[in-house]
């Protein structure tokens, strides 16, 4: 068991995998403030235009 914790620390998938995961998180957030940010205007849009219709 001590022996593969120790290859584990050595090897370099550790720290990639965490890079990865990092990376990963930041698309996440990204991508969710964006429809966030785009789903508010796409409302705010599509309210104008049933407005206009409905005039």
């Amino acid at each position: 068991m001590l022996a593969a914790i120790k290859r584990f620390l050595k090897s370099e998938d550790g720290p990639t995998a965490v890079e990865y995961a990092v990376m990963l998180a930041l698309i996440i957030v990204v991508c969710l403030a964006a429809i966030s940010f785009l789903g508010g205007r796409a409302s705010s849009v599509f309210s104008n235009v049933g407005n206009t219709i409905g005039s």
